[in-house]
């Protein structure tokens, strides 16, 4: 129970006793007493002046006189300044909250509630690697999936592999046309950057096409229909959809490639699945429900064989469902995808993250299913991101200008490397030493500088992308994200490796180590010996990892826990600084800030962990 809980109970019983009103828990006003007066908490009487019958100054007393007499020592003193009562709280509390913290392996999680949650991210297209934008995405889900899992829920992470459609075609088509039998291990490329390369080389040709045609005459809309590559793409789409042996071959054999691509990148980032679906499977399901809302009459079919649903009762428009070939779309398959999970699991809650440009999309989804006659479909919740962009502009995959997840992990461990390494050329106050390897990050038991360095870079960019409202579009900056000072994730990590080195050093001290029982006396706290203000803050900002993390998993937003993470950081290299810790001569208080500090550290652990991002014992 937070301090704040704790004190509204106490105020709820005050005003019983006090005026006989039964007062609710949001009429307990309670702020952090402003740095002017004298006090951690203040609470806002006004509210029950009217039932006292008091001027408010009065109330203010009465109510200070009864805490300090009935809160069983929680409350020391107080002082009162018209309608608010600054609430000193005894020390002797902090420092049991302290001792229960440390105490608490499982700190900051809730219980298990019972509940199932699915949270469905990455979704990638076979017919090309993962870029920038999926790196969002796949962090995001992935520090959702962590965070609800410290709410209780058990979570199921799922991804949607695009397997299948025109984009994949057009791949296919450019491999047979230009690719001379080129294979992963021919070429020494990643499988999906193999197929992305294709990708590509289609829409350079078919580009050239819709030039020649424009050229002779056409308009360029119907070239864009009418260039040969596009014709023989959509009737290698038909030939799949009809299963034609050597279409599904090639398919078979290309998507492996990728999927070999695919799995290298996610272990790589740190990202997991419980469960992948692959759309190849889900589509005819899909096209099976479509065909029986056809049948029920939600939906209806055009005269070129084409079927729509009609949204306009519920403010929307007409939705395509079943192309006039019979070849289906992204809502068939979603359709089909939803119908398989719920086979599959008990959901509770199923969450798709899933950009903010699919916003349409996952509202007529929603109203599909509910039509099909599907429980869950109003309950879906679309977990809609913004975009990441970059100084020179938007991402475009078809024409090779995106940034490649592979390679930005390359570049942001490469200079993890470079940095740490000018950081401790030039003295900056890190403590690294240059490793045999010369990469200037010191190593440790089990880990190389090299490890060192993929935990640093990759934190870099885990942090700089996840410190941002998920809601709101983003620009990368890879020299921002990697710096050692500011609000960064190599700052956490530099704090928390400071800590671990002041706990090495304790244990190599009889003096300065721990009581084992983890036991701080509060006797020798008292007056000019009490906790320091720093000591203070710091406790006070563990005291709020719990709420931090219940609002996280409401708001679905990672952005709480970068920013918990990164003020309590601030907050103890604060302490660290006006604060002696090995030093300190008096033994009660060396063992307070040992225990502090082995408790901040732990904390910034659970809180990187929730993101995704490992924490180095040494840097």
């Amino acid at each position: 129970m937070t301090l704040e809980q704790i004190l509204t109970q106490q105020v709820i019983a005050a005003v019983k006793a006090l005026y006989d009103l039964d007062a609710a828990p949001q009429q307990v006003q309670l702020q952090k007493t402003r740095p002017e007066f004298e006090g951690d908490i203040t609470l806002v009487v006004f509210q029950f002046v009217k039932a006292a019958r008091k001027a408010p100054q009065m109330v203010a007393n009465e109510i200070g006189e009864y805490l300090v007499a009935n809160s069983q020592g929680l409350i020391a003193k107080f002082n009162a300044v018209q309608g608010f009562l600054n609430l000193k709280v005894a020390q002797s509390f902090f420092v049991q909250q302290l001792q229960d913290i440390a105490a608490d392996p499982h700190y900051g999680q809730q219980p298990e509630n019972g509940k199932l949650m699915m949270v469905e991210y990455s979704s990638p297209n076979t017919n090309k690697p993962l870029h920038l934008g999926h790196v969002r995405n796949n962090l995001l889900g992935y520090s959702i999936a962590r965070i609800q899992e410290a709410n209780g829920w058990k979570v199921v992470k799922t991804n949607i592999v695009n397997d299948r459609g025109i984009h994949i075609c057009k791949s296919m088509l450019a491999w047979l046309k230009f690719g001379n039998g080129e294979t992963p291990e021919s070429t020494g490329k990643k499988g999906d950057h193999l197929i992305g390369d294709y990708y590509v080389r289609f829409d350079k040709e078919y580009r050239k096409q819709i030039a020649e045609l424009v050229a002779g005459g056409m308009d360029e809309e119907t070239a864009k229909k009418e260039a040969p590559l596009i014709k023989e793409a959509q009737a290698m789409l038909l030939k799949w959809e009809q299963g034609d042996k050597e279409v599904r071959e090639l398919w078979a054999r290309m998507n492996e490639w990728v999927y070999a691509g695919f799995d290298e990148t996610y272990q790589r980032m740190g990202v997991s699945f419980d469960k992948i679906y692959y759309e190849s499977n889900t589509y005819l399901e899909g096209k099976s429900e479509v065909e029986k809302g056809l049948a029920s009459g939600q939906f209806y079919r055009r005269e070129d064989g084409s079927v729509w649903a009609n949204l306009e009762k519920d403010g929307l428009d007409e939705k395509l469902l079943l192309r006039s070939d019979g070849t289906s779309v992204y809502m068939t398959q979603d359709i089909g995808t939803a119908k398989l999970r719920y086979q599959d699991y008990p959901i509770d809650k199923m969450v798709y993250v899933v950009g903010n440009e699919q916003e349409y999309h996952f509202k007529v989804l929603s109203i599909l299913l509910d039509r099909l006659g599907f429980p869950f479909g109003k309950e879906l919740v679309h977990f809609s991101y913004g975009m990441v962009e970059l100084p020179n502009g938007k991402m475009k995959s078809r024409e090779g200008t995106v940034v490649d997840a592979d390679e930005l992990m390359d570049k942001m461990i490469e200079d993890a490397k470079e940095i740490y390494l000018q950081k401790s050329n030039s003295d900056s106050g890190l403590s690294a030493k240059r490793s045999n390897s010369g990469s200037g990050l010191s190593g440790e038991a089990g880990l190389t500088s090299d490890d060192i360095a993929r935990m640093v870079g990759l934190g870099a960019l885990k942090y700089f992308i996840l410190k941002v409202d998920p809601r709101k579009n983003m620009l990368f900056n890879p020299e921002e994200s990697i710096d050692f000072n500011g609000n960064t994730g190599p700052f956490i990590q530099y704090t928390y490796a400071r800590i671990q080195s002041v706990l090495r050093k304790a244990s190599l001290s009889a003096e300065g180590s721990l009581p084992a029982e983890r036991s701080i006396s509060d006797s020798g706290l008292s007056g000019e010996a009490g906790l320091d203000p720093k000591e203070l803050a710091l406790i006070q900002r563990l005291m709020e990892y719990p709420a931090i993390v219940r609002q996280a998993g409401t708001d679905f937003s990672p952005a709480l826990i970068c920013n918990y993470a990164y003020a309590l950081a601030c907050d103890f290299n604060s302490f660290y600084h006006d604060c002696s810790i090995l030093n300190e001569p008096d033994k009660e208080k060396r063992a307070l800030r040992l225990l502090l500090s082995e408790t901040v550290a732990r904390t910034i652990r659970d809180a990187m962990s929730l993101l995704g991002i490992e924490v180095p014992e040494r840097m």
